[in-house]
């Protein structure tokens, strides 16, 4: 069996889990998220745990049990905890401004590159070089962050741009002065 999947999924108080076939609805202090998966396996709620189970040992049921399992624990972390993913901000006049829920990007355009947070996201400017995705989709969160790094993504020479908080960017030499002469 899956080591992943065979796992049980402790379930928090104060959470509802309603499963109906092979679709899963999960509430708690942060939220609902719902989702609905392979309905060959077998998702059932016993004992404050959730298990799922797989009908066989055929690869494409092994590969999803282990799967399902993961995106309904994230889906209890979810409301429980909810996800965050830092970006910071690096380059001379690089800065993020909050305006109401959405935030302004100024890296280096003509122009601020507005952008605005979807549903169930919080975009929280921490400092002018430091922002916070917040949500309780994980998928969601981590979309969202893709999204605003994809606005300047880290360049490889001055390591201008966009990253994530802790990310390593991978700086190249550039030209040799005086090489040539």
């Amino acid at each position: 069996m899956s080591r992943v999947g065979k796992q049980p999924i402790p379930v928090p108080s104060g959470v509802d889990v309603t499963i109906d076939g092979s679709r899963v609805a999960v509430k708690g202090p942060k939220g609902a998220l719902e989702g609905s998966y392979d309905p060959e396996l077998g998702i059932e709620l016993k004992d404050g745990e959730i298990l799922v189970t797989r009908p066989t040992d055929q690869p494409r049921h092994r590969s999803m049990h282990g799967l399902t399992r993961t995106l309904v624990a994230n889906m209890v972390e979810g409301v429980t905890n909810g996800y965050e993913r830092s970006l910071e901000i690096h380059g001379v006049g690089y800065r993020a401004l909050q305006t109401g829920r959405n935030i302004e990007l100024h890296v280096g355009f003509s122009k601020p590159v507005p952008f605005e947070a979807p549903p169930g996201i919080d975009l929280v400017v921490e400092s002018p070089t430091l922002l916070h995705v917040r949500g309780i989709s994980k998928q969601e969160v981590g979309e969202i962050a893709a999204q605003i790094r994809r606005v300047r993504k880290p360049e490889p020479y001055k390591g201008k741009g966009i990253r994530y908080r802790g990310e390593q960017v991978r700086r190249k030499a550039g030209k040799a002065a005086g090489a040539g002469a």
